[in-house]
């Protein structure tokens, strides 16, 4: 392992921004990849430091972000993520490896460098602040909703929310408000994983800012109790460990009570297990796309691990169900190899009765003996409270087709009649605004599976799809032909009208309408974002010369002001979306890019090529399936 002095230039490729992809690094004046093998947080947490990205939230290996070409300069990387460059890392040498790019290194970063919750009781309720390159605000609520609080909780080691609170239930905000918009799916492991958007939010009213208040904190406190001596809390649970513990491993006991109730016969150590924390909320389900399904892990001393068990079955998936909240249990399992876990052990051997508000209330103590006869295997749960919905085959997260997620199994919805109102349930579900399309006959290609739902028959008041009126689950006479699909007016696409493959007018999709966007305010870094978008390079000019003239269809963005750090095109200001943004032609944005359309794997016909917020090219209509490679 050697040690290399002197910064080399780096940059992220393929990705949705410039601070996603895959890794690059220059030397000897070409550009070339850095092998996964070994790769870690600590190394893209350099990286992410490295290009002013905030902090890294994912570290990807396996070619992540698409093969890449050329040299592999970086093999076997060794930060300890203190290093100011990648290139200080230790590693094989330059050029030297036993890769292939199949391998390539990947990494996400955040622009958020913090996220907290003030002015709550506990750590774990309060106003959403944010700090964005070492600037704290509080989050605007415009778009605020339950999956984006479940990732914050999460991310806080706080368990999952429980509620949302509006108004100014933790005071009124300080300092600056950001109008970015999350758009979880409730899977993320960290909310700076979740796609954003910030183009045409409108500013945020007093007291409309983000809260949550999440299940519980999972601490633990232990003391030494020493005979005749008596601890209790109210509300709380007090488990005597063995006299023999380690007592390095256990925390600081902030309060002691000493009340009447039984004495401690000898010298133990107690531990206090919060309510609503702790055993009470430090379990997850990981692995399989929602927080109701998937490897049970528990948190302890301060990290997350995994569960075995070698007789887990319905009793014990009951307590774990019941303890998220997340309805009767549907399925006890053991995960396939290809889904266990990799991580500590936190729990071995576990027996309850079923009947157990938590986890840490059944029989956690098991002799070794009890655990011989079998092999202890990571465990799994599909709790019946595990429903979701997405939308799939369009062009962002707010147009596609309808998928279920039920019973541990992904389905279609089927298009008898299908209409408008219940496109609006999922639109409005998902945070999508209003429905502008009820699309039928698998306008989005066919699913596969099952199919979940048919003879859906919404008011468009329901707060879920499966609130509607139904068919029974998975009964219906339908085939996939029949699929059906929404396009809701959150929706929102970027292209070149006219265009000559990297050139012409810059136009936005929303609420079911392509209009122009205006150029107050344009700089040439707005320009540079949107060429990004576009996969038109990342540069490009202002055209001047324009036509006079009145604009002809909905003008709907003003104001639009990248800056220098901005990483996505969507993440930029503006003034609130508004058909009647300009009304002279000469006020249209006309940019030409110093790139060309044509993205490795892809393509679209250049005269229509255009991109989603979240990465997914479309061609032609915004009704029509993405392009496929």
């Amino acid at each position: 392992m050697l040690v290399f002095k002197g910064a080399a230039e780096v940059r992220l490729v393929n990705g949705s921004s410039h601070c996603a992809g895959r890794v690059e690094v220059k030397q000897q004046g070409q550009w070339g990849t850095v092998c996964g093998d070994y790769w870690s947080m600590d190394d893209a947490a350099v990286v992410c430091k490295e290009l002013d990205c905030g902090s890294a939230v994912g570290a990807h290996q396996y070619g992540h972000f698409g093969p890449g070409s050329g040299p592999i300069w970086m093999d076997d990387v060794a930060c300890n993520g203190t290093e100011s460059a990648l290139s200080d890392c230790k590693h094989a040498g330059w050029g030297e490896h036993d890769c292939a790019h199949t391998l390539d290194a990947g990494v996400t970063c955040s622009e958020y460098t913090g996220f907290r919750l003030v002015n709550g009781s506990t750590p774990c309720g309060g106003r959403v602040e944010v700090q964005v390159l070492g600037a704290w605000g509080t989050l605007c609520a415009s778009r605020w909703d339950l999956s984006d609080a479940h990732v914050l909780c999460r991310q806080l080691n706080c368990g999952f929310a429980e509620a949302i609170p509006g108004g100014e239930h933790f005071g009124r905000e300080t300092g600056p408000v950001w109008r970015d918009s999350f758009h979880c799916d409730g899977t993320e492991a960290h909310l700076a994983q979740c796609p954003v958007i910030t183009l045409g939010a409108s500013p945020c009213s007093h007291g409309n800012t983000a809260a949550v208040i999440c299940s519980g904190v999972p601490w633990q406190y232990q003391a030494e109790v020493l005979p005749g001596q008596t601890l209790a809390s109210p509300g709380a649970i007090w488990r005597a460990l063995p006299a023999q513990t380690d007592r390095s491993a256990l925390g600081e006991l902030s309060t002691e009570r000493r009340m009447p109730c039984s004495p401690v016969p000898r010298m133990a150590v107690v531990s206090l297990l919060s309510p609503g924390s702790a055993g009470f909320a430090s379990l997850r389900l990981v692995g399989r796309g929602s927080r109701c399904d998937g490897r049970v892990e528990i948190f302890q001393h301060g990290m997350w691990g995994r569960v075995l068990d070698d007789e887990w079955d319905v009793q014990e998936a009951s307590v774990v169900c019941r303890q998220l909240r997340c309805g009767e249990a549907g399925t006890a399992y053991n995960p396939p190899k290809p889904e266990r876990g990799t991580g500590p052990v936190g729990l071995r051997g576990v027996r309850c009765a079923g009947h157990e508000a938590n986890l840490a209330l059944c029989n956690t103590s098991l002799p070794e003996s009890a655990l011989a006869a079998g092999v202890a295997e990571d465990v799994g749960v599909i709790c019946r409270g595990s429903r979701w919905v997405r939308l799939v085959k369009g062009t962002g997260r707010c147009a596609g087709r309808v998928e279920l997620y039920y019973q541990g199994t992904w389905g279609t919805v089927c298009d008898d009649g299908w209409d408008l109102s219940d496109a609006a349930v999922v639109c409005h579900q998902l945070g999508c605004g209003g429905a502008v399309e009820a699309a039928g006959s698998a306008w989005f290609g066919e699913g596969s599976g099952q199919i979940w739902l048919d003879g859906v028959n919404c008011s468009g008041a329901e707060a879920a799809l499966w609130d509607c009126p139904a068919g029974p689950w998975g009964q219906h006479d339908c085939g996939h032909k029949e699929d059906a699909g929404v396009i809701c007016s959150e929706f929102v696409a970027l292209r070149l009208e006219n265009s000559d493959g990297c050139s012409g007018r810059l136009q936005v999709f929303y609420y079911g309408t392509w209009g122009s966007i205006c150029s107050n305010s344009m700089t040439l870094d707005t320009v540079s974002l949107a060429c990004k978008e576009l996969g038109c390079g990342d540069g490009g000019s202002l055209e001047t010369l324009l036509p006079s003239g009145r604009v002809s269809g909905p003008a709907w963005l003003d104001n639009v002001q990248c800056g220098e750090k901005t990483s996505s095109f969507w993440q930029c200001p503006s003034t609130p979306w508004n058909p009647q943004s300009c009304e002279d032609l000469r006020d249209e944005i006309h940019i030409t890019c110093n790139g060309n359309s044509e993205q490795p794997g892809h393509h679209c016909h250049p005269s229509s090529c255009s991109l989603g917020p979240f990465g997914a090219e479309q061609s032609g209509s915004p009704h029509s399936p993405a392009c496929v490679p």
